[in-house]
């Protein structure tokens, strides 16, 4: 389960929905179209499956689909929060470190 809601997509896509529903496409423009339509549609279905969304398909031409938090899904928004606050706080300091090993992506 902490793959799934470790995984990068799976926690910016929880982020973005905390302000609402969205379609696919809104979805996508949220996240800088820096998701391929495939992943961002594999991740969504994997995100269903798991009931931290809901999909609803309206009947129209073109298709269009909107994406919802559950209950669940929105149960996700405080931890992530907290996380976020904690790397921010501590993002300098984890970059020292990264440093002092050599680590070439400390910058």
């Amino acid at each position: 389960m902490l793959d799934r809601i470790g995984d990068k997509w799976t926690t910016l896509i929880v982020l973005i929905l905390a302000d609402g529903t969205l379609r696919f496409s809104e979805l996508r423009s949220h996240m800088g179209n820096r998701i391929a339509p495939k992943v961002l549609t594999q991740t969504l279905r994997r995100m269903e499956i798991d009931g931290l969304i809901t999909r609803q398909v309206f009947a129209e031409v073109p298709p269009r689909a909107e994406y919802t938090l559950t209950d669940l899904g929105l149960s996700l928004i405080e931890p992530l929060a907290a996380i976020g606050d904690w790397a921010e706080v501590n993002a300098a300091a984890l970059l020292a470190a990264r440093a002092r090993a050599g680590d070439s992506s400390a910058t």
